[in-house]
């Protein structure tokens, strides 16, 4: 089943594929507990803070996002895919400022890293995408490599809902189409790349290399790298 981390505690939870389904390109930002639609919600959000977090991470076996320098991901995690691109973006608050970033590494060894950093009003799902759009604008188009987001938007958009935009002249039911100067720019590097694999990899899972592309992610709000 689908998962989504929420804005509030960042944890992932569930929707439904079928809800999915009748709303193609919709990304929850709200899991059950902090839904605005719950009449209890305002409360809780008020007490979402670090208790908030650690429960929600109990409940779901990830943890609340920590914002680690480089060295320490690689000194506190070693677990995951050793070989392949992870990719990762976000902005705090969402909107506001944001980063993105990239490493491309096989056999554990780093082939190549980047990231940036947008000052002005951004989004996670911007951040996501110019994390992907930067990693398949430096790999070679002969390159065969596994590229992991941990955002499920961008893997369905580009592998499946995106085509289906395409034909249709760049439309569809409902709302418009959002990031699509992002979307028609990773679509096009994404088919300038066949032998690269776009996959989904779970967020904070402790997976090494989707922890320290969360690292280059989030560089901009350290004083070290």
């Amino acid at each position: 089943m689908p998962k989504f981390k929420c804005t509030v505690c960042d944890v992932e939870f569930d929707v439904p594929k079928p809800a999915l389904d009748k709303y193609p390109g919709w990304e929850p930002k709200y899991c059950r507990e902090h839904s605005p639609a719950d009449k209890g919600a305002k409360k809780r959000v008020a007490g979402s803070g670090s208790r908030a977090k650690r429960r929600a991470s109990r409940r779901t076996g990830t943890r609340p996002e920590e914002n680690l320098t480089l060295a320490q991901v690689l000194a506190k995690y070693a677990t995951g895919p050793d070989s392949g691109v992870f990719t990762d973006g976000s902005s705090s608050p969402n909107p506001g400022p944001g980063g993105w970033g990239w490493v491309w590494v096989e056999n554990g060894e780093i082939l190549g890293q980047g990231h940036g950093h947008e000052s002005g009003t951004t989004t996670n799902n911007r951040m996501e995408f110019s994390a992907l759009i930067d990693a398949y604008k430096t790999l070679p188009e002969d390159t065969r490599v596994t590229v992991h987001s941990d955002s499920r938007l961008c893997v369905n958009t580009i592998t499946q809902w995106a085509p289906r935009w395409e034909r249709n002249g760049w439309k569809r039911k409902g709302d418009p189409l959002k990031n699509l100067d992002l979307v028609k720019e990773l679509l096009r590097l994404y088919r300038a790349h066949p032998k690269c694999k776009l996959v989904w990899i779970a967020a904070h899972s402790g997976d090494r290399w989707n922890e320290y592309a969360d690292s280059l992610a989030t560089a901009w709000m350290r004083d070290s790298v």
